[in-house]
């Protein structure tokens, strides 16, 4: 079988519940796989295994492995179609019939939206996809409408979600459906409320696999521990160093508490890697290892140290992105595919300067997980009413942006608004200011409400002419678009994807002020123009570059990994600077990150980088400062030593004290850039004066 003596271990394993740590690069599946095949081969009928993970890609996979191992179909499938399967024959004990229909998150959508037009609610914009949210993570949690704490909602919301989620449970049930959280949900109730059907699965399935333990949630775990409580025998295969989905209801104690779960349950550790050189290996255990909630197990592999990991911290993250198409440039030219190359980062809004620099370069990438930056639906949206402000001839313009936010016209009333004004040969922003101004004049019927939207839309096209004509900057005026267009309260209409839109909508207002800086006469028309000939040059061609942000790469492996905006604020993210716990699951998601690299990994930041269209300077990431020295190798500038990389934030920001060899104690007051580089103004007390001084000749050190 080709297998390591622990692997070996874990596939001989019969009876009782055993926890596979299988660290990254360990061959976890194939150890699931020949597991499989091994209880089958020692007579073990395959319709009495049970395997169960978390997507139908993974299961797929698993199922065509053991299939071509031991020619013999075995039940591999999602938490979720287990689910289903199980309720489809046993439903009926719950009230329901078989014959149930499965609603999509649309579906769930529509439901919830009569539910509270049945209950005389007004559905305000987001209200039924946030209620949606709430029983989702309700039904995760296995709590029942009657179980529910509010005061862990906010108050108006939740006394409505407390009164909408029995309301919206009795009408699924009404109409014999169950949406997806229902899946498992229900699947649980029905083993808690009727212990014969449970025993039923029990021997069913007397053998049970469940992989990627680390991501199960309350109702997940709580099933599989049902499945097993007979005979105990559970094969659960994760590692809670690389559980990085809190944020969907992963619990990572889960696996923790294995052992207490399961009592005499045996523990083996897969540790050596198959996929990286031992320098990557021992710099990513160095980090995890600042982790408190984890087992303790140490990865090493057999293919030599390999290279040391680069480090290079740039002056901005023009210059951040430059070294990655430099070093990206020079694997191309030593023959490696695009596709081992992969940019890693931590949000979707940092895609855009690589993409610009890819486009550049003419270096063809892919988006995994996303849209291109200037494909994403907030971007396209902006630039169309920067369209309408620049051309009052622009339809298409006009259609996307003129119900943003919604001002009650439907696509009957645009069509004979654009019609009519194509019939009087007027361009379309033209004609609204007519009809706005006289609207009984025009043939086109409109109630107040439109009227009012219409006076609104051509009062904010009109403001932002006004801000172009005074010759603000363009990165100014995308600001002023976002703030009167009320954009902001369209985004939170979806409040899942707000934050991540809106820092979306961030790097656009970067974008303008560096092309500013950049370009000799900065004008909205060029910029405008600069920016659909980037849109229209993307290409996903076969072989490219891998643009993603980090929870989109758990599972993947590249020879070339690039890490980037390793900044305190970015990674970790600054939601998590408040939670120790929060900032270990930051910690799992780099170390998640530099385990995907084969050969070459590269981590990389910047001082400044660009927010809301100013210049912000960063502190270096402390993940960076928890990788020893002696597997790194600096790349940075000059100026910039090793030491400092490794060891200290490298930079200061305002209010922060400082010790000056001769000038003795001061404190930041202002931080630019002049033609020196990075320059401070510094007042220091006991001297009775305040200094500029350059970073790179200061020799500040931290007080």
């Amino acid at each position: 079988m080709d297998l390591n003596e622990e692997q070996t271990n874990a596939v001989k394993h019969i009876d009782g519940p055993l926890l596979v740590l299988a660290g990254a690069g360990s061959g976890k599946t194939r150890v699931v796989t020949h597991r499989i095949a091994h209880l089958i081969e020692i007579g073990i009928m395959p319709s009495d295994i049970l395997a169960v993970t978390f997507t139908n890609k993974a299961a797929s996979e698993m199922r065509k492995r053991v299939q071509a191992l031991k020619g013999s179909n075995v039940l591999t499938c999602t938490f979720h179609s287990l689910g289903a399967r199980i309720l489809r024959e046993s439903i009926s004990a719950l009230g329901y019939d078989s014959n149930f229909t499965i609603y999509d998150a649309e579906d769930s959508e529509k439901l919830l939206k009569s539910c509270l037009q049945s209950l005389n609610r007004k559905e305000e914009k987001g209200l039924a996809r946030k209620l949606k949210s709430y029983i989702s993570s309700a039904k995760n949690d296995l709590l029942s409408p009657n179980e529910v704490d509010i005061s862990e909602y906010p108050m108006k919301e939740g006394a409505l979600f407390l009164e909408i989620y029995p309301f919206y449970q009795a009408k699924l049930k009404e109409c014999n459906a169950l949406d997806f959280d229902d899946l498992l949900f229900l699947t649980v109730k029905l083993f808690q409320e009727h212990p014969e059907i449970k025993k039923e699965y029990q021997n069913r399935w007397p053998f049970v696999l469940i992989d990627e333990y680390q991501d199960t949630n309350l109702a997940q775990y709580t099933l599989a521990k049902a499945l097993v409580e007979k005979r105990q025998n559970i094969f659960a295969v994760g590692d809670p160093d690389q559980s990085i989905y809190s944020w969907r209801g992963a619990r990572y104690q889960n696996i923790l508490n294995f052992s207490e779960d399961f009592p005499g349950a045996k523990v083996i550790r897969l540790e050596q890697n198959y996929r990286s050189t031992n320098t990557i290996l021992e710099a990513s255990n160095a980090l995890i290892e600042n982790n408190e909630s984890r087992y303790d197990k140490h990865l090493w592999s057999a293919l030599g140290d390999g290279d040391k990991i680069g480090i290079y911290i740039a002056q901005n993250e023009r210059g951040e992105a430059d070294f990655v198409m430099e070093k990206i440039k020079e694997h191309l030219l030593d023959g490696l595919s695009p596709d081992e190359i992969v940019i890693f980062y931590r949000t979707n809004a940092q895609s855009r300067i690589f993409e610009d620099a890819l486009l550049s370069k003419r270096l063809s990438y892919q988006i995994i997980g996303g849209f291109s930056f200037y494909q994403r639906r907030e971007i396209k949206d902006i630039l169309a009413i920067l369209r309408i402000v620049l051309s009052g001839a622009d339809l298409i313009s006009f259609a996307r942006t003129i119900n943003l936010p919604k001002r009650g016209l439907g696509l009957t009333t645009i069509k004979k608004i654009t019609d009519e004004a194509s019939k009087r040969g007027q361009p379309i922003f033209s004609y609204l200011e007519n009809l706005v101004e006289n609207p009984k004049s025009f043939e086109i019927r409109l109630s107040s409400r439109q009227i009012d939207g219409l006076k609104e839309y051509t009062s904010l096209i009109h403001k932002l002419r006004g801000q172009l004509h005074k010759e603000h900057h363009i990165s100014d005026l995308i600001k002023e678009c976002v703030l009167l267009s009320r954009y902001e309260d369209h985004l939170k209409e979806d409040p899942d994807t707000f934050e991540d839109r809106n820092q979306n909508l961030e790097a656009l207002i970067s974008k303008a002020a560096e092309w500013e800086e950049e370009t000799d006469k900065p004008t909205l028309s060029a910029f405008l123009e600069e920016l659909s000939l980037k849109a229209s040059n993307e290409n996903e061609a076969e072989s490219s570059i891998k643009l993603m942000t980090l929870h989109n790469g758990k599972g993947l492996e590249f020879e070339l990994v690039f890490l980037v905006g390793m900044e305190e604020d970015l990674l970790p993210h600054i939601n998590s600077k408040d939670s120790p716990e929060a900032i270990e699951e930051e910690r799992r998601l780099c170390y998640v990150g530099m385990t995907r690299a084969k050969k070459n990994l590269f981590l990389s930041g910047s001082y400044y980088r660009y927010l809301w269209g100013s210049p912000k300077m960063m502190t270096t990431s402390r993940f960076l400062k928890e990788i020893p020295s002696e597997f790194l190798e600096n790349h940075s500038p000059t100026d910039i030593h090793q030491e400092s990389i490794s060891h200290q934030d490298g930079l200061f920001s305002p209010g922060s004290k400082v010790k000056h060899k001769d000038f003795g104690i001061g404190v930041i007051q202002k931080t630019y850039q002049t033609s020196y580089g990075l320059t401070y103004d510094i007042n220091f007390e006991e001297m009775s004066m305040t200094r500029s001084l350059v970073a790179k000749y200061a020799k500040l050190e931290s007080c």
